[in-house]
Formats: structure tokens, sequence, C-alpha cells
């Protein structure tokens, strides 16, 4: 029982107890200033006059022209009608003196009149006027709009300086002490580099800076110097955030944690002033660590927005922390780990060696890693003994670690809302299925027309990538609509790190096999191959202006990787260019377009069949393909890795990066995956 005493948290002074005790006292003042009322009889006009003519009162106290406070004479006392009068005080101690009556007349000079005819027919009595005044309690009257408005101001400057500073931070002359967190390895949660899963490399780099604080003689010994500064730069929620936790639970020195928005504020000079408390408070603690989350909010390249030509508190602060980074007594003992995903906009002397000597890229997981991640977030869950997680890893690709670990967390909520009770490979598709495309919706209205529109359109795509050499075999197809989809194809390409010409002019072919599939059928178009027209459009001018893939243009491109070109108001080509680029745009889309119409007249037997299968079951699968068209007229040369990660994905086109793909018919012009249940 003692032990659990010391371990319990003290109670803190609570400031607002105090205010609330001076309010109760003052209004206790106030009410019980006069205590001698409290033991005073209530009477009327009526029982005074009575009273009065039978010569029972001794003085009338007439008090603020309002109240009288009536006292009878001690033979008075006996009779029996005033028995009743209390004759002690609010202490319980006797007191007969009085007043032993009290009343409010209205008004006085009528009141006053009733004395004086009763003292003109010799009754014996005697009445004055006296005021009594609370000083006390008009005094703190008096001030009380003062007391009032320096309460709102100091409540006004609480909330805006916020907790700055930790405990003494609450107040106004603390806002410009810094925000950081500094990390306590003994009641913080520890994360360590092994609940960090995949990103090798990453974890390789960053373990290393960690050595550097825990040995620096093993590297300086050599003459080496331990780097200032190291950027994670990646896509969000490729684990950049969970590194920094991962070298604050391993390293044994003070670790700093903040954001870069924590600099930015409301008062001029308060960013610099917190990036000057920051670093100061990291060389007292020295060696430590410093990690900055999201730098690109105060870390953009100088001078691009400043319109106004005003002076810029963000530029302020940037400037003070490459000031503290590196300049004149800069303490090598403090090394500055930042995370963002926005690494293109930074300014370039953030970026150069001396400040950010490290820049670590965290990708997005490939196979492997991807399995090695799904096995951490499946620990904590009742999952299936015959849950396969390779096959996971490959029905998950571009994704990163935060959706992996939403897929596992979806998977055990539908598990759950069937009854369950263990997640299995079913689970675990209809979850990707509910990210990417959206929650089901069977009972959405749609006509048998339309119905059969989206049918043969996904049909259309299905039956050209299955002909086509270098596009995605499929997985499945679906007509159910999902979120905003009316319908969609899933394909299970190969991954790939660099893309030719024939293999993405096959993919586009593939993708408006939809709209050449209702050409054919129907002779009509509609407005659901919105997407496929501008992934295709958005695929022919990455060949023609990014990649140089385009014969009439040659090899140059438009791109700019720096991000430099998004300030611009010009192209970087000539209006006869920009014509050129616009007709060489159009002649590879009709080209592939007609491409895709020629397939689809020459096994239009194939693709009623298919769409008949597909209004029959909703959502057909690679197996009912193989049925009605036959294997494919050819198989690829594919290793036996390759094999094993092949993964549902495609191509981003302008990226050159491998992410979910889904061909689909669009509601509302929105692209998206429907689910399917096996």
């Amino acid at each position: 029982m003692k032990e659990k005493k010391k371990n319990q948290p003290k109670q803190k002074f609570n400031p607002y107890w105090l205010y609330a005790m001076v309010i109760v006292l003052l209004l206790s003042l106030s009410l019980f200033s006069d205590s001698s009322l409290q033991s005073v009889g209530k009477t009327n006009t009526f029982d005074f006059e009575r009273h009065l003519n039978s010569g029972d009162i001794d003085r009338v106290l007439i008090q603020n022209e309002k109240i009288a406070k009536i006292f009878l004479k001690p033979e008075a006392l006996d009779k029996q009608e005033h028995k009743s009068v209390n004759t002690t005080n609010l202490f319980g101690t006797e007191n007969k003196q009085g007043p032993h009556y009290a009343f409010e007349f209205g008004d006085l000079k009528l009141f006053q009149e009733k004395l004086e005819r009763a003292k003109a027919n010799n009754i014996a009595f005697s009445y004055e006027f006296v005021t009594i005044e609370n000083k006390f309690f008009d005094v703190i009257l008096s001030f009380l709009p003062i007391i009032v408005i320096i309460g709102v101001w100091i409540f006004i400057m609480r909330r805006m300086s916020g907790n700055a500073g930790g405990g003494a931070g609450g107040q106004i002359f603390n806002i410009g002490k810094s925000k950081a967190k500094l990390f306590d390895e003994k009641t913080d949660i520890k994360v360590t580099f092994k609940d960090v899963a995949g990103l090798e490399g990453a974890k390789e780099e960053v373990q290393e800076i960690v050595d550097f604080l825990k040995n620096p003689q093993k590297y300086t010994i050599l003459g080496g110097k331990i780097p200032k500064g190291a950027l994670l730069v990646g896509q969000p929620g490729t684990g950049k955030t969970l590194l920094a936790k991962a070298v604050a639970g391993e390293a044994k020195v003070p670790f700093f944690s903040l954001s870069g928005s924590d600099f930015v504020e409301m008062f001029v000079g308060v960013g610099a002033s917190r990036v000057r408390d920051l670093f100061k408070q990291a060389k007292d603690k020295s060696p430590s660590i410093i990690f900055i989350d999201e730098i690109d909010a105060i870390g953009r390249a100088r001078g691009k927005n400043n319109m106004t030509g005003s002076n810029d508190e963000r530029e302020n602060t940037l400037n003070q922390l490459l000031t503290e980074m590196d300049g004149f007594g800069t303490n090598t003992n403090v090394i500055v780990l930042a995370a963002t995903n926005r690494a293109d906009v930074l300014d370039k002397a953030l970026m150069r060696a001396g400040r950010f000597d490290r820049q670590i890229y965290v990708d997005l997981p490939d196979v492997r890693e991807r399995k090695e991640i799904f096995k951490v977030h499946l620990k904590p869950l009742k999952t299936t003994k015959t849950l396969d997680v390779d096959f996971l890893s490959k029905q998950t690709p571009g994704f990163s670690g935060a959706d992996i670990a939403n897929v596992c967390n979806e998977a055990a909520l539908i598990a759950a809302r069937k009854n369950k009770k263990s997640v299995g490979k079913q689970d675990f598709l209809d979850a990707v299925d509910r990210i990417v495309g959206g929650l089901e919706k069977k009972n959405k209205i749609i006509t048998q027309e339309e119905k059969k529109t989206i049918a043969f359109h996904e049909a259309g795509h299905a039956m050209v990538s299955w002909l086509l050499k270098h596009a995605a075999p499929l997985v499945k197809v679906t007509i159910v609509p999902r979120g905003q989809s009316l319908g969609a194809a899933w394909y299970l390409p190969e991954e790939r790190m660099i893309v030719r010409t024939e293999q993405m002019l096959d993919e586009m072919c593939a993708t408006l096999g939809g709209r050449a599939a209702e050409k054919v059928v129907f002779d009509k178009i509609s407005t659901g191959a919105l997407s496929d027209l501008e992934k295709v459009t958005r695929q022919a001018r990455a060949m023609v202006t990014v990649y140089g893939l385009n014969d009439e243009i040659g090899n140059i491109t438009y791109y700019d990787s720096t991000g430099q070109s998004d300030y611009g108001f010009s192209k970087p080509y000539s209006e006869e260019t920009a014509r050129t680029i616009d007709q060489e745009i159009s002649k590879i889309v009709e080209n592939q377009y007609d491409r895709a119409l020629q397939l689809v007249e020459e096994n239009k037997d194939k693709l009623t069949a298919l769409a008949d299968r597909l209004l029959e079951k909703e959502v057909i699968f690679k197996d009912d393909l193989v049925n009605i068209l036959g294997e494919r007229p050819f198989k690829k040369e594919e290793s036996e890795e390759t094999e094993a990660e092949t993964t549902v994905e495609a191509q981003a086109s302008e990226e050159n990066q491998s992410v979910p793909s889904v061909e689909s018919t669009p509601e509302n012009n929105l692209e998206t995956t429907s689910d399917s249940k096996n």
C-alpha cells in the first residue's frame, strides 16, 4: 500500500480554487456585514402602529431611509404577544436590547408624519435616522470593471501563448521559448529499430548516426567528423517519423522533438527566438539530437512568395535556423534530424553539406518489405492459421507502411462486423477494396441499359489487356458499384523500374479498350470513359514532353525536377512547338484507340460472351477469361524473382513509380475501384 501511495502522482495546485475562495469570502462579508439583522423579527406597518399606540416601542431607528428597526421597552418583552421575539443574536448570546422588529416602509415622508402624529398624542418614544455603508464592498465594486478587464487580458494572453516552453511557457513572457518535447526514455513509449520493418538502407544510415553519438572516438580517431544533420525524404506514410522515434528509443542522449509549424506564431520574431532557445537547450544537454518534423513549414525557398516586399517572419526563422546549424560558435555535438515529403521546395542553403550532410530517401516498400511490415501489424490481430502473408504483400503494391497498418485494422473491423472469431484472407481483400474503392453500394439504382453498358465497358478493358503482350494480365472485373465508381478492372502487372515505349503504348491501348467496346457494340460512346481518357492523355503527354519518346519532338524534355518552373508564367517552348506537342499527343492517343477498335472488332463474339458472364455474376476472375478467351497467346520471359514480386500495380506515367492500377467506369468524373467477394 505504501508503494502505491508513493507512485501516485501529486495533485497540482489549481489557482482557480484560490479565486473561488476569494469570491466566497467577499460575498460572505457583504451578506453578513450587519449581523444584527439575522436575529430581527419581521413585522408590518399595521402591527407597528398597534405596538406604537400601546406604548410598547421605546425607539425607532430609520436606516438608509427605507428600513425601520424597532426597539421594545423591557416591560413590553414580557407580554405574551412579544414572546416570539428572538432575543439571541447570530452567535447565540442573549440580546434583549434589540432591535426586536424590522420592516421596510414605502414613502419616508408619510412614515415620518405617522411618527410625528404619535408624538403629538403624547406617546413616549424616540426616533432617529442613520446611514450604514459597506465601504469595503463599495470599494470592490468600484474597481470591478478594472479587475474584469485585467482578467480577460490575462486569459487571452494565456490562450495566445499556448503552452510554449514547457511548464512555465503558458505566460506571455515565455512565448519565445521553444515548444520542443524532450524525450524521456524512462516514461515515454520506447520504439527501437526492431520495431521498424523494412527500410533497411534508411535504417542503416540513421542507426549509424546513433552510433556516432554513442562511440564518437571510433570515427574521430581517423580524422572524421560527426555529421551535423540528416534529412529524411519520402512520401507520406513511408515511416520517416517512425525512424525518428526509433532514434529516440535507441539513443542514450537527450532527444528534442517538434514540428516545423511550432516555430510559426502570430508575433514578429517569435520563430527566430524559438530556434535560438531550442539550440540553446540542445547545446546545454549536448551531445543531443533535434528532430524537426515537416521542416518544409519553415524551410521553403526564400524570396518565392514574398510578393508584398514586407518583412517575412518565416524567412527570419529560416535564417536563424541556418545560422544555428552552421555558423560561428556552432556546437558539433548537436545533430539535427528533419523529415519532409516536399524536398523540392526546400531552400538550397538548407540542403547543402555542412547543414544536412546526408539525405536519406525513404521509398515506398517493395514486396519483401511489405511482407515484413505485414508481420509487424499482424501481431496484435487474431488471424487464421492459413493466412498467407506473401499473398497479402503481393496484393498491396504501392502501399506505404501507414496504408498497410490501415489495411490490417480495417480487416479486423470487417471480420468483427461479420461476427468472425479470426481475421481471414477474404477480410484482407475486402479491406483493400474498401480502402481503395470506398464503400460498396449494391442498392444503387442503375437501369438495365446502364448496367449493360458498364459490363461491355469493363469487358473491353479485360479482353484488350488479355490480348496485348505488354499489358498487365487481369485479376478480376466487377460491375458492383463502390464509392463513386460503377465498375472496375484489376490487373496484376510485373514490378518495373523502367518502362519502354511499347509497354506504355500497350497500357494505353488497354485503357481505351472500354470506350472501344462501347463504340463497336452500341455504336455510341458515353461519359464513363473520362478517367480512361485522363490517364491516356497524361501518359501521352509524358511520352512527348517528359521522357523524350516521340520522334517528332526528339530527345528533349520539358520537365523540371527542381520545381522552379512552377513559379514561371511562360511555357519552356514556343507556340509552334506547343502546337506540335498537341498534335503528337492526339496522334498517339488516336492510334491506340484505333488499335483497340480493331482488337474488339476481331473478337466481338468473345467480348459479348465475357460481358454476359459479367452481367450474370457481377464479378469475374482470371479463370473466366481463360475459359472464354483461352490462354494468352504469348508468355513473357520472366525470372523467378520477378514472378515472386508480381503485384497489383500500375506504372505512374509522370514519376515512373509503381502504384495500384485501376481501370474504372467513373461516376461524377471520379476514378476509383469497386469491391468483390470470392
